[in-house]
């Protein structure tokens, strides 16, 4: 198998123990803790972000660059970048479209994961 594709597998699976985590986290927030709908979605977003990187770390990228506070802070970028991305689509989709929150959510997610792929192999962990 493609060694790109293996990782974009592997990236996918721990990307999806992120949705839990987002998912989680941005639930938690905004109907239990009463958090603002985008607060909550970003908290969401950058704690699963963070578990993603250690995953990714060990499991993806198999990485051992020495220099893990430089490779975490290029992960933050990456998925700093991706979270104006995933907050302009769900913006759009729930203000402009008028769809479901949590739906716009997962399509965000989906959109953006694409953009963390990409960036994660061509600057994070390079």
């Amino acid at each position: 198998m493609n060694p790109l594709i293996l990782k974009f597998i592997k990236f996918s699976l721990v990307g999806f123990s992120g949705l839990f985590v987002d998912f989680g986290i941005t639930w938690w927030l905004k109907e239990r803790m009463k958090v603002q709908k985008y607060l909550a979605n970003a908290a969401g977003f950058i704690i699963a972000a963070s578990t993603n990187y250690t995953l990714n770390r060990i499991w993806t990228f198999e990485s051992n660059n020495p220099h893990i506070a430089t490779e975490y802070a290029r992960f933050v970028i990456a998925v700093t970048i991706g979270l104006g991305i995933n907050s302009l689509v769900l913006w759009l989709l729930v203000s402009k479209v008028k769809w479901n929150f949590y739906l716009s959510k997962l399509i965000a997610i989906t959109i953006t994961t694409f953009w963390n792929f990409g960036a994660s192999v061509l600057f994070a962990f390079r």
